[in-house]
């Protein structure tokens, strides 16, 4: 069985919890985390009662030790890991280069950046005992430069400083150096944008459902799939 790992899966409605579910669907066990288990046992326990195969596990991605305490943890149950799901991230709306609070900017970066490449170096010691391992960056097209929608120069949103899209844009970066980095263990690497998502159930974007999609998509590569890339709905985008 194929085990599958996605961090941020505390909150019905999100997109962690529902790549679970349809990752399941397919064969997956996967493991949830969060950074509490009370936020994610009733959800593995709704995923048990759909017949899918799923376990809980505390992953506080700023915090190095409870992410070594999870490798541990995963490693003594599965001996392996074939699908590391970086989902985790903090979303807030921040403020231009001149008015950002630098403490505020600090955390998002430790957060997505910092918190993605510590998290993935920590699992890739189980990463690379699978035969077919998968590594999903969550990323936003707000991150890329030129991509027409949303992109960092040319896009609809008229605010590219944000802490966010610069640690997007980072973790792009990241996915590349990665990608060059685990080819050597026939690593796919990848990032998603899962676009404009209504992950709060407010009507603010599409259905959570067809955002995971593209995360499944990525997730379940066969082994001649793309690596390096960044993708929306299976489609290419620019970096």
């Amino acid at each position: 069985m194929r085990i599958a790992l996605i961090t941020g899966s505390g909150r019905k409605g999100g997109l962690g919890f529902e790549t679970a579910k349809q990752l399941g669907a397919r064969g997956y066990h996967t493991i949830l985390a969060a950074r509490r288990m009370e936020q994610i046992t009733p959800f593995v326990e709704e995923l048990k009662s759909l017949g899918i195969s799923a376990s809980p596990v505390v992953v506080d991605i700023t915090d190095d030790k409870s992410i070594i305490e999870a490798a541990s943890t995963v490693e003594m149950q599965y001996g392996k890991l074939d699908v590391l799901i970086n989902n985790a991230a903090m979303l807030k709306a921040g403020e231009s280069i001149e008015k950002m609070d630098i403490d505020e900017l600090r955390s998002i970066l430790d957060t997505n950046v910092v918190g993605t490449w510590s998290v993935t170096q920590k699992f890739l010691p189980l990463l690379i005992k699978s035969d077919q391992g998968r590594i999903v960056n969550v990323s936003s097209s707000a991150g890329s430069l030129e991509d027409p929608q949303y992109g960092f120069i040319n896009g609809a949103l008229e605010m590219p400083t944000l802490g966010y899209d610069i640690s997007k844009l980072a973790m792009n970066g990241l996915t590349i150096k990665m990608a060059k980095e685990f080819k050597q263990y026939k690593m796919l690497v990848n990032s998603v944008c899962p676009d404009i998502t209504d992950t709060f159930g407010t009507g603010g974007g599409r259905p959570v459902s067809e955002s995971a999609k593209g995360i499944v998509w990525a997730a379940t590569l066969p082994d001649d799939g793309p690596t390096g890339l960044f993708f929306r709905d299976g489609k290419q985008l620019p970096w």
